[in-house]
């Protein structure tokens, strides 16, 4: 127990946490603004149902891909493609939040079922679609979305596995408990995602910099084998 204390209270591990925590609350927000999206061109009755799928789908999704991603981010060369992952996952994020307003307020009433724009309908402008058509979109979603999330964290939290462990039941807690809530607060303080998109970039960078290194060894003695 004083190991756990001490991990986690060193300021390397503080710095890890306050990382990964960051990382847990933007993308749970995110990802459950991409699910409101996905089912705000349902009827009330199915909308509620497509949610709550989406929202049990990415719990599940994030318990199953943690227990692989940390393993094969020890795999030489992974680390480094992990960070490259992670870059894309930023413009993924960059582009997200630049959604327009009128597509985001369509997501926040289908997240909470009210009438947030006062235009007498919940989510009325988003395109119908069939129910079909949304569990599709939302469980493809969660897919990427999941890995995306479980990866981030493992980066951030480095050589620190209680930090790694604390991070992943985090992210479980919020994408299952307070998704919606947490999509509502970075509607309001958007520069809250923007501080969680520089995290993300610099644990992205910092993968792509340590699997260079773990690489570089690699790649001299296949060119010494090679006679290059």
């Amino acid at each position: 127990m004083d190991a756990i204390i001490a991990e986690i209270f060193s300021p390397e591990g503080l710095a890890a946490l306050a990382q990964v925590i960051m990382i847990d609350l933007v993308l749970a927000g995110d990802n459950a603004i991409v699910i409101g999206l996905a089912a705000a061109g349902l009827p009330k009755d199915q909308r509620t149902k497509a949610i709550l799928i989406g929202i049990i789908a990415a719990t599940v999704l994030r318990i199953a891909f943690a227990g692989v991603t940390t393993q094969l981010l020890q795999i030489v060369g992974l680390l480094f493609a992990g960070g490259v992952l992670l870059l894309w996952v930023c413009w993924k994020m960059w582009r997200e939040l630049r959604t327009t307003h009128e597509e985001e307020t369509d997501a926040h009433e289908a997240l909470s079922d009210a009438d947030i724009n006062a235009d007498g309908t919940v989510a009325g402008k988003a395109p119908r679609k069939t129910f079909a058509q949304a569990a599709w979109q939302i469980v493809i979603a969660d897919v990427s979305m999941s890995l995306d999330n479980v990866l981030a964290v493992a980066g951030a939290a480095r050589e620190h596995p209680t930090v790694l462990v604390i991070g992943l039941v985090l992210s479980i807690a919020l994408m299952g408990i307070a998704a919606s809530f947490i999509a509502r607060l970075l509607h309001k303080h958007r520069w809250i995602a923007y501080v969680g998109l520089a995290i993300i970039l610099y644990v992205a960078a910092e993968m792509i910099y340590r699997g260079a290194v773990e690489l570089a060894p690699v790649v001299q003695s296949v060119s010494a084998s090679m006679g290059m």
